[in-house]
């Protein structure tokens, strides 16, 4: 640990609460729906011209059923249109490249990615899509997939706040204000520092540039097929070949990253994602980049605490997440600095000095160095973002279990746009569950009764992604399509396919990269596990909704539990890390553990 990362963490947190405070009290005017906001008036031409183009009826409320039916069949549609352009975009414009159709499995595995906010791209995007598809549907559902995030947990929030009441909201009414007032606005504003500090924005054609001395590598050779030739002993046949230019892909890429960011998407428009310099080009831009994927998370907190008339509340859950973030970073941060114990054993010099970072730089942004890429790698995973800006397969084995861990917790430490929040305040009502049992009262939570029905509904919620992840990690590792992907053996190659489920139904959308899954079977069974991972949540949260809005509010008396105090932060971070252990660590045992253990026990003298 040293005390630049340190230092980089405490500004992060400073600048992050400093523009986090006022965003929330915006969000919580976007959330009333009858509320102008603040500045943003003039806006309001579009939100009621959207309303009189879909023929909506912004003043008519829907109960939990019918809010969750329009959610579903939005997204539905959303992802019918995602994978149409994918498998016809040869034929349609802004395709300079002449980018073929996209295959079967590949458009239904990125349609279910970015359609449910979790953007894993097993394509390479340069080579793959084109501007139109990028630009259209890929950058669409960015916000749309974030809208539909924040609309859901203003549904829950609704119910904590109101009584006696049979609706929840109004679905379309959320997502347009959701889009017109808060993502469009903090989209343009990023973009155009994106823009200005080098990332890229145009419809070029991809340009050929001369390298400064030829490249000589060598690449395997492909028969008729498709498929690599192989020799008589079944290695790969190659050829070497030398090349005077390099081919530097263009686009419109400024305005896809500040959506990526803010709405906690994290498809990258280039294959490097975020560690790619017309992406990601300055150590600003990095900074700014994982405020970005935080601020709005952050932003939600504070609303909440404005909307059930008790910022104690909305402080109390930003706390929580704030020190379990705090902890895991400085994990990561410590295993990156460590020395490589195979590097040590060869007597090469990795302590920090003003000549080298010190530490395990594989993989890693020499632009960013590890305070930067580490900070980014805890952000990412912790939000429900997966932009990346380091290669997390080169991790060591450690440092790999804290982005696992992250998201075994549920995207709940700050978490996706709105979805980190409702996640949070699923694990609320199971802390205060728990604490009833334990003093023998009903438990409450912000004057609402914890009854039977939420406890069920929460328990589904709770237990959908350990179900997705251990059975799709156990599906992959037990059949041979699973395992022909898997590029490492033993306890990291466990480590790539448990990270990839991890990933996928948690909706984050990062990946150990040593993984091949860009095939049938890892296309079909991570879009199961992101679909169901997101949806199989969203459902029973607007039932945990549309109950507590029906329900009175209980005045506070002498036995009613606070939930803003140091105790409940407490209770509520021990919650989420138990269940995470209870569910997980077998798994962790047999990845990140036992590597970690062979590594160093390997490495050390006989």
């Amino acid at each position: 640990m040293t005390s630049q990362s340190l230092l980089l963490m405490l500004v992060f947190f400073v600048v992050l609460l400093v523009l986090a405070y006022p965003l929330g009290k915006l969000i919580s005017q976007i959330a009333d729906e009858k509320a102008k906001v603040s500045g943003l008036n003039c806006l309001g031409y579009l939100e009621r011209g959207l309303y009189k183009l879909a023929g909506v009826k912004s003043d008519q409320e829907m109960g939990w059923k019918g809010y969750a039916i329009a959610l579903l069949v939005f997204n539905a549609f959303g992802t019918l249109m995602v994978y149409a352009v994918q498998r016809l975009q040869f034929w349609l414009p802004l395709n300079p490249q002449g980018m073929a159709n996209v295959s079967a499995d590949s458009s239904f595995n990125t349609a279910v990615s970015f359609v449910s906010n979790t953007n894993w791209q097993g394509y390479v995007g340069e080579a793959t899509m084109s501007y139109l598809t990028q630009m259209l549907v890929l950058a669409g559902q960015n916000f749309f997939s974030a809208a539909t995030g924040i609309a859901v947990v203003f549904a829950l929030i609704r119910g904590f706040s109101r009584h006696s009441s049979k609706s929840i909201g109004n679905f379309w009414v959320d997502m347009t204000r959701s889009t017109v007032y808060l993502l469009l606005p903090l989209s343009v504003i990023f973009a155009t520092f994106l823009i200005s500090q080098g990332v890229i924005q145009n419809f070029s054609s991809y340009k050929e540039v001369q390298l400064i001395e030829p490249l000589t590598y060598s690449q395997p050779v492909n028969g008729p097929d498709g498929q690599a030739l192989k020799d008589d002993k079944g290695a790969p046949v190659m050829e070497t070949l030398t090349t005077k230019t390099q081919t530097l892909a263009m686009g419109p890429v400024a305005s896809q990253e500040a959506i990526k960011m803010l709405g906690t998407n994290g498809g990258g428009f280039f294959n490097m994602n975020s560690a790619h310099p017309f992406e990601n080009p300055t150590a600003l831009t990095n900074f700014f980049q994982m405020i970005a994927i935080f601020l709005i998370p952050a932003g939600l907190c504070f609303a909440f605490g404005r909307m059930v008339g008790d910022q104690r509340q909305g402080i109390a859950v930003l706390a929580t997440m704030s020190i379990l973030f705090v902890v895991m970073t400085l994990g990561v941060m410590a295993a990156e600095q460590q020395a490589h114990p195979a590097y040590a054993a060869l007597n090469i010099d990795q302590a920090q000095s003003a000549f080298q970072a010190g530490g395990n730089m594989e993989g890693k942004e020499s632009r960013f160095g590890i305070s930067a890429s580490t900070l980014f790698v805890a952000v990412t995973t912790a939000a429900s973002c997966g932009a990346v800006n380091s290669m997390h397969d080169s991790l060591m084995p450690l440092g790999g279990l804290v982005p696992l861990a992250f998201m075994q917790f549920g995207e709940v430490v700050f978490g996706g746009v709105g979805s980190g929040l409702y996640g949070m305040l699923i694990f609320a009502i199971l802390a205060v569950f728990i604490a009833g049992l334990m003093i023998g009262r009903t438990p409450e939570y912000l004057g609402k009764k914890i009854q039977a029905y939420e406890m069920k509904m929460t328990s589904i919620a709770i237990l959908v992604t350990p179900i997705l992840v251990l059975a799709g990690t156990a599906s992959a590792v037990m059949s041979e399509a699973g395992r022909a992907g898997i590029l490492n053996p033993g306890a990291h190659g466990f480590s790539e396919v448990l990270y990839a489920f991890t990933s996928a139904a948690n909706n984050n959308g990062s990946a150990f990269a040593g993984l091949s899954s860009n095939t049938p079977f890892y296309n079909i069974m991570l879009a199961i596990a992101m679909w169901f991972g997101r949806f199989a949540v969203i459902v029973p949260v607007l039932a945990i909704a549309g109950s507590l809005a029906a329900k009175k509010r209980l005045e506070v008396n002498a036995g009613t539990m606070p939930t803003h105090g140091p105790m409940f932060i407490a209770l509520l971070a021990g919650t989420v890390v138990l269940i995470s252990v209870l569910n997980y660590v077998p798994a962790l045992a047999l990845g990140p553990v036992v590597e970690h253990l062979q590594m160093f026990s390997s490495a050390s003298p006989r």
